[in-house]
């Protein structure tokens, strides 16, 4: 082989193993990323959007967040067991879940709403006011849109396992929407309902929220833009900066 030949063929060799290790390190840098992706959507913060009127105008349709997962302590998947928690679930925390099997439209669907009920709390709710272990609670953030309407559902009637009162009280108990119980939330359970309360189906409609079945509590919005309007591009052209960035409360 001539000197030339050989040089060209070193020259040829080198390349390739610098194309190589090129590609060897691109691979190695999109799994590191995929890894610390999954990794921090399994167990850190997880995206989330708000299908549904339920929470306005806590929260709106077209709003996005970003659910703080370690907070009450993130599920190792397909085990059922949890990281240790920082807090456990509190009164009034906005919680996202997976909802109840009465409740579930969907395959793999989301729920968020407002804790108002802890395991052991006696919750009554009359005219649409809601007491509490026998005091009225304070809600500033809920919103009643038809008041004058109270329906009734069948949907309610698992009320009558846990009412805090039995016999003929029992028989005669016919729950709606801004009157029924007492109530007594049982032990490892939360009792959740949306802000918006006139078009919320939530606790009153399909029972209690296992601790299990909570995912994380959403922290901040991200993002946010108006679904209703009828406009070429909403997610360009009708976006709520006011909400960007908006801590959730």
């Amino acid at each position: 082989m001539s000197k030339g030949m050989k040089k060209a063929k070193q020259k040829q060799e080198a390349e390739n193993g610098s194309v190589g290790r090129w590609l060897w390190e691109w691979t190695k840098s999109i799994a590191v990323a995929f890894l610390l992706f999954i990794l921090v959507r399994t167990f850190v913060v997880e995206a989330f959007q708000i299908p549904t009127g339920s929470m306005e105008q806590t929260l709106l349709v077209g709003d996005f967040l970003l659910v703080n997962k370690m907070v009450y302590g993130a599920e190792l998947p397909g085990t059922g067991v949890r990281l240790p928690a920082f807090d456990p679930p509190a009164r009034g925390d906005i919680v996202v879940f997976s909802p109840p099997p009465a409740a579930r439209q969907a395959a793999n669907t989301n729920y968020v709403k407002r804790i108002v009920g802890l395991p052991g709390d006696t919750l009554l709710m009359v005219e649409g006011v809601l007491y509490r272990n026998g005091s009225q609670v304070a809600e500033p953030y809920a919103r009643h849109t038809r008041p004058y309407e109270d329906p009734r559902s069948p949907q309610f009637d698992w009320q009558r396992t846990h009412l805090v009162e039995s016999g003929r009280r029992l028989h005669e108990y016919r729950p709606t929407r801004d009157n029924w119980g007492p109530i007594t939330v049982p032990l490892d359970s939360f009792f959740v309902m949306g802000d918006n309360r006139d078009n919320s189906e939530d606790s009153r409609y399909w029972g209690f929220v296992p601790d299990q079945s909570i995912k994380g509590r959403p922290w901040i919005i991200y993002f946010s833009y108006d679904r209703n309007k009828i406009t070429p591009f909403p997610w360009l052209t009708e976006i709520r900066w006011s909400r960007l960035f908006d801590s959730i409360r």
